[in-house]
């Protein structure tokens, strides 16, 4: 079983990861089509649970406040031969980097258990206030000596992406604390676009999936997405964070036809790579150090 962890300062992730470039559809599963047919009939019941449900609901809410914050993702690809020892040891002290400077509010970290072109073999997702706390944590002593010692002795090389976003003005939405958080998947995907889509083609295709966000409360809890300002990698331009209630609404999403119609007509003629991941979070309390 992979080790894997979270922690909005309160809680706790696992991982694993599929990746793909185009003109591949990014993940494919197969779902029975009444499992679709049966969430559209329920969607438009379930939409009124919005306000305890998609982080996004604040768009239904015009006079709800928004907070930004900006997150952290960082990729590892560790040696063969890695024991479980050395994988322990690596993932605890990076764990542990969240009691060792103020800023961060959340952070989840995993081995991704399946194999994939690039190699990456972990992967390390964090939430700041603020891009002077990720600054801090850049050149933070301690990080660079748990990077130094317990990270790089046992990985060959590492891609970072980070980006602002907004999420609700709450303390639920900012530290991702609570019940909804407890469990469910956690999404990751990490999109370069072509150089003449940046921007407005690039916003509009990345405004149409915040779209179908909002449209499916019974299946997310949080989206996030942003421009990669990542000073040490800029392989991917953009990164999105999407947190799923369940495997199952998971793999409904990421196989419904809107999904793939949005993927195919809006980001797959200007996305020149993508590549993804999925934590599946345990509730707190089941998976510790």
């Amino acid at each position: 079983m992979g080790f894997a962890m979270q922690c909005s300062s309160y809680g706790t992730c696992i991982s694993i990861c599929v990746p793909h470039r185009f003109p591949q559809t990014p993940l494919s599963f197969h779902v029975p089509a009444y499992h679709w047919n049966r969430f559209k009939s329920a969607r438009k019941n379930q939409r009124m649970m919005v306000l305890c449900s998609v982080d996004d609901r604040s768009n239904n809410l015009g006079s709800q406040r928004k907070r930004k914050i900006v997150e952290h993702v960082c990729l590892l690809k560790a040696k063969q031969d890695l024991s479980e020892d050395e994988e322990n040891d690596m993932l605890d002290y990076l764990y542990t980097t969240q009691y060792q400077m103020g800023g961060v509010v959340a952070i989840s970290l995993g081995r991704i258990s399946a194999p994939n072109p690039e190699r990456y073999t972990h992967a390390l997702f964090m939430r700041f206030q603020k891009k002077e706390n990720l600054e801090k944590f850049y050149d933070n002593p301690f990080y660079l000596k748990v990077l130094k010692d317990h990270v790089m002795t046992y990985c060959h090389g590492l891609t970072n992406v980070d980006y602002e976003s907004e999420v609700a003005d709450e303390m639920l939405s900012i530290f991702r604390k609570g019940e909804e958080f407890n469990h469910g998947v956690e999404f990751v995907l990490l999109i370069s676009f072509n150089e003449d889509a940046l921007g407005n083609q690039a916003e509009h295709a990345l405004a149409s999936l915040a779209s179908m966000m909002l449209e499916s409360p019974s299946l997310i809890v949080q989206f996030t997405h942003g421009l990669n300002f990542s000073p040490s990698s800029k392989e991917y331009t953009h990164g999105v964070v999407i947190r799923f209630r369940s495997v199952e609404a998971f793999e409904i999403f990421i196989n419904s036809k809107e999904y793939k119609n949005a993927w195919h007509y809006k980001f797959q003629p200007i996305v020149h790579k993508s590549f993804s991941l999925h934590f599946s979070v345990d509730p707190v309390g089941t998976e510790i150090m």
